[in-house]
């Protein structure tokens, strides 16, 4: 029997990358005080991810391409992120970075280590006059969690018979766990799935997350999560 697909979807800010670069930007190049009160705000869900990054957004003053690339050369990931990437390739699993965070630094961090994978995320317009905008391709009107729904990349990007496996940590990343088989937890993520008693693996980087996937899949058959299974169906009852 042909073993199904697996599919490994992964968050960027404090999951590949050490920091919450998304977090570092807009607090470089923007208002931190005013930053800071729109992410706060938005924890407490008063207003949407879109509201709060556009309102981050806003504060940027004279940011130019190079200040940009400079910021961000300097920014760093998980060491162990890169073998991971070729494990991945070596045993036909199939890497997906989900971020509600920015391409121009996601882009940047990708050439600079020369990998090539499929990821989505916001994006962010520079305006000659040293201004920004946001632009937010992959939104969902029904689910204002993320900017960039990532529930929506899931379910568009494998089967009902994929495997599909999570790696985050944190808010934004508590839709979409809801949809996968496996999910790889830590930080803010670890707690919201202690809380709600949601089966997970802790990690604390990618080697970690690594030996326990070639446990998975070495398997003759792996089980899929019912709960996971339910809530992809009730989507699909949802739609028009």
């Amino acid at each position: 029997m042909k073993k199904p697909e697996i599919k490994v979807f992964c968050d960027f800010d404090g999951t590949i990358a050490v920091e919450d670069i998304g977090n570092l930007f807009y607090r470089e190049f923007g208002n931190p005080e005013v930053c800071d009160d729109f992410v706060q705000k938005w924890r407490e869900g008063k207003i949407s991810s879109i509201e709060c990054l556009s309102g981050e957004c806003k504060t940027i003053q004279k940011l130019t391409i190079e200040k940009a690339y400079n910021f961000i050369d300097q920014q760093s990931i998980d060491e162990t992120f890169i073998d991971f990437v070729k494990f991945c390739k070596e045993n036909n699993l199939e890497l997906i970075v989900l971020s509600d965070g920015l391409d121009i630094y996601i882009k940047r961090i990708f050439e600079k280590y020369n990998l090539d994978i499929k990821f989505y995320s916001n994006s962010i317009r520079l305006n000659e006059d040293g201004t920004a905008e946001m632009i937010f391709p992959y939104t969902d009107t029904s689910c204002l969690r993320c900017a960039n729904c990532k529930r929506n990349h899931i379910i568009n990007n494998s089967s009902d018979d994929d495997i599909t496996i999570y790696i985050g940590d944190g808010y934004s990343d508590r839709c979409p766990v809801e949809y996968v088989d496996y999910i790889f937890a830590k930080k803010d993520l670890l707690r919201h799935c202690e809380i709600n008693r949601i089966s997970y693996f802790p990690f604390d980087n990618f080697k970690s997350v690594q030996e326990i996937i070639e446990k998975i899949i070495s398997k003759k058959r792996i089980k899929k999560r019912n709960t996971a299974i339910l809530k992809r169906r009730e989507l699909y009852l949802l739609e028009p």
